[in-house]
């Protein structure tokens, strides 16, 4: 059964208090991001591959070394116990049932240990999403733990050096209770510490690299490719094509937009080979040079607006290696603990296998990479990102 998004947020609206619906829903702002995250996906249109052997299709892929049944992976959001008592429990074992990449937030309403032990008792596999925050010692006794619990990568959240403006959720003013808000960072005198610092740079893609143990870090909220380069040649793994779902900048560019240029830069560089200094990107150009990177090459991940199988084709043919979905998850796990996360995402799984046969496309990497904007819509005016498939399957 092809999963339901926009059902699922009816139904979750109905079953959550009207604060926790709209702490989750909202968005900064007039919310234009918010809106426009979700209509760009649709205004870009596909062409399909045909006589190509699509009797089986494969969705599974490989991130970071690890392998996934599925490209669709769970975003970091904050609180799930608001959503479900179980709360990132329910959800870290729904995303294991559907062999589904978890990542776990910083703001988490249950210890790092049990969501970690979770996860390998379902045979997955889960990152660490980090926000710096000013006390930088909390901040790197997180990271320890989340290394020590088995987290195979950190995420780092590069775009909230202070926090958006919500006016759906401020005149709710949803409350977090000490239970939850505390039950990784312990008792504090002070939680001013816990507030997100407004002085992280690309230096700190090193400093999480040490203080993790070596884990790969992930930089999410890149919208840039310059931003994205920078990344790389400051030793990130990977990047998440980013807005925060619409809830820091409001008018910042919807993902689907960002994503071509940027996956481009990454698959073209130019980057530094070798160790780059610590600290503020030099100005100018970036000599060229490869991309550094794990076998799969430098990754180029995207969230913000998807709620079907088909977005996440379309998210697939810009030039993502993987989608992070975020609201709906909440949704799932308000519906339906456990299983609803897992339902949706296999739901998802399934609704995107059926759709690569469509296009002629039996595995991920073989996603037809040919997509143009719609004529009427902004993204027309940005550089031309479509790309075309020789016969052999390459790109020219």
């Amino acid at each position: 059964m092809v999963p339901d998004a926009a059902a699922l947020q009816r139904r979750a609206r109905q079953l959550l208090p009207a604060e926790v619906y709209d702490y989750y829903a909202g968005g900064s702002g007039r919310e234009r991001t918010l809106r426009a995250n979700v209509k760009a996906w649709r205004q870009v249109w596909l062409a399909p591959r045909v006589l190509r052997d699509v009797s089986a299709t494969d969705t599974a892929v490989r991130l970071l070394g690890a392998a996934f049944a599925t490209p669709v992976a769970v975003a970091p959001t904050a609180f799930h116990r608001m959503a479900h008592p179980d709360g990132e429990l329910a959800t870290a074992a729904g995303a294991a049932g559907a062999g589904a990449l978890y990542v776990l937030s910083t703001r988490s309403t249950r210890r790092i240990e049990d969501v970690g032990a979770v996860v390998a008792a379902g045979g997955g596999t889960w990152w660490y999403q980090v926000y710096v925050m000013r006390d930088r010692e909390l901040t790197a006794g997180l990271v320890r733990r989340a290394a020590a619990a088995g987290a195979a990568a950190l995420v780092l959240t590069a775009d909230t050096p202070v926090v958006g403006h919500k006016r759906r959720s401020e005149q709710a003013r949803v409350t977090v209770g000490d239970e939850d808000f505390l039950v990784n960072l312990g008792p504090l005198a002070d939680l001013g510490g816990t507030t997100q610092a407004a002085d992280v740079t690309f230096a700190d893609i090193g400093w999480l690299t040490e203080i993790g143990g070596g884990l790969p870090v992930v930089v999410k909220g890149v919208l840039r490719p310059d931003d994205a380069l920078a990344c790389a040649a400051h030793g990130a793994a990977a990047v998440i094509v980013s807005n925060h779902g619409g809830r820091q900048l409001d008018g910042a560019i919807p993902t689907a937009w960002a994503l071509p240029a940027v996956a481009a830069a990454a698959r073209a560089g130019p980057v530094p080979a070798g160790p780059v200094p610590a600290g503020p990107v030099p100005a100018g150009p970036v000599p060229a040079g490869p991309v550094p990177a794990g076998p799969e090459g430098f990754g180029v991940y995207v969230d913000g607006g998807i709620r079907t199988g088909h977005d996440v084709l379309t998210a697939l043919v810009l030039g993502a290696r993987a989608v992070f979905l975020g609201r709906p998850v909440l949704w799932a796990l308000a519906c339906g603990g456990a299983d609803g996360v897992r339902e949706l995402l296999t739901g998802l799984t399934a609704e995107l296998a059926h759709l690569m046969a469509l296009a002629g496309a039996a595995s991920v990497p073989e996603v037809p990479a040919a997509a143009a904007p719609d004529p009427g819509s902004p993204a027309a005016g940005q550089p031309d990102h479509r790309l075309t498939i020789s016969p052999d399957g390459g790109r020219r």
